[in-house]
Parts: structure tokens; sequence; C-alpha cells
């Protein structure tokens, strides 16, 4: 497999990665835009069921087309098919069913295999995007209809990823949180389906707020100590 596959806005299941540097790079790109004046959106996507829908065949082609090849992908294939799975209810069990789809979870390699897969998620669009494994945001600056426009195509463009490598959006749960003091609150559509705009949206544990301020997550964490140390106060 090529040496650096997978590209840089990926942190998850990395080296050097996580969401603490994913949260760092995203708030540093966005603060530096605000501190230019700018308008920026941020559009928080949800995919459905993401590990169980990574189709095998197209998983191995994606693996050949990267390098790997030989021994390898023989023996990832071998690993990938003669999969079966059944559902017991109440005692009962249903008949076994080739499993042709998803990544085994628990693994090593099912979370890598899974990066593999929507690596090229990104690959057209201006907008930035951050990952971390399946956890997706889209931003930009909007401080005009044109920007507004430019974002919305790569939302279109991440749509169309999604139906032709069968990974469908949660559109229900997909989120637009505004930022700047200035801010148009323009609207986005995915699939005909109006994104809802948050105040506040959780962002890997972190609460992220429309004006960046921490108040919200230093409210949580007061929260979540005084319940501790009630616990620890009413037991010892």
């Amino acid at each position: 497999m090529t040496v650096g596959l997978i590209k840089s806005p990926q942190h998850g299941f990395r080296k050097s990665g996580s969401c603490l540097s994913n949260a760092l790079e995203f708030l540093d790109e966005v603060t530096n835009k605000l501190d230019s004046y700018s308008s920026v959106d941020v559009i928080y996507l949800d995919f459905a069921k993401v590990f169980d829908n990574v189709l095998c065949l197209r998983l191995l082609d994606k693996l050949e087309k990267h390098g790997t090849g030989g021994n390898v992908l023989v023996w990832l294939k071998e690993w990938l098919s003669g999969r079966q799975q059944s559902v017991c209810v109440n005692g009962h069990m249903s008949s076994w069913k080739e499993v042709t789809s998803g990544v085994p979870q628990g693994s090593v390699l099912g979370p890598i295999l899974f990066l593999v897969y929507i690596n090229d998620l990104d690959s057209s669009l201006v907008s930035s995007v951050h990952k971390f494994a399946d956890d997706t945001k889209l931003f930009g600056v909007v401080d005009n209809e044109t920007h507004r426009r430019m974002l919305q195509k790569d939302l279109q463009r991440l749509c169309y990823w999604s139906e032709m490598w069968q990974m469908p959006f949660n559109a229900s749960k997909c989120t637009v949180l505004h930022l700047g003091c200035h801010n148009n609150v323009f609207d986005y559509f995915m699939d005909n389906h109006k994104l809802d705009a948050v105040n506040v949206e959780k962002d890997l544990g972190i609460r992220i707020t429309s004006n960046l301020k921490p108040a919200s997550q230093c409210q949580q964490a007061y929260a979540k100590a005084s319940k501790t140390l009630g616990i620890i106060a009413r037991t010892i």
C-alpha cells in the first residue's frame, strides 16, 4: 500500500491524529477566518450505519487502485469473504445469511480499511473538511451569496459521493452552525431536505457554540464534576 495514502484531513485511527488534533486544527482555521471579519458556516454531517455499509468488492477495488496487490490483496479478500451472520431473538435463531458489506468491528484492520474506503470523500471539494473516522464537518467562508453557493455545491458533491458509494447520510441529523457577528444565516439543503441550524453542537466531546465561547463546555464539565463529588461524599 502506498505510503501516506490517508489524506491529512483524516484524524481518526492514525499516528499523531486524535480528537485533540482535529479540534485544534479546526478551531485555528475558523478563528483565523473570524479574526479577518469573515463569517463561517459549519455543516456537521452524519452517516447512517457507516461501518456496516462498506461494500467489500468496492473496498477491494479501491485497495488495488491504491497500490495493494499480490498476496496481501488475496489475504484481505479471503478475510472479507465467506462471512455469515444470523439473528437470535428469544432463543430462536434465524437462518445464516452471507455478509457482503461492512468491515469487522473490533478488529485492527477494520478501521484502517474504513479510512481507505472514505479517503476520497473530499477529493473534489473546494471548502475545508475535517474528519475523525466517520465524523465529518464541512465549512467555509460565507460572506455573500456566491460563497454560500460554493458551500452548497460542495455539500451536493458529498451527497453524490454517498449515493455512488452507497453510504447514505442521515440528513435529519446533519446540522449547520453559523459563526461570525455578521453571519447572513444562509440555508443549506441535502436532497431537498433543509438542514437544521443550531446554536451549539457537540463535536467529538467538545461543545462548539455559535459565539465560540467556552462557557457551555465549562458548565458541562462543572456539572459532571459536581455529580461525581456528590457521589463520593455520599458513599465515603
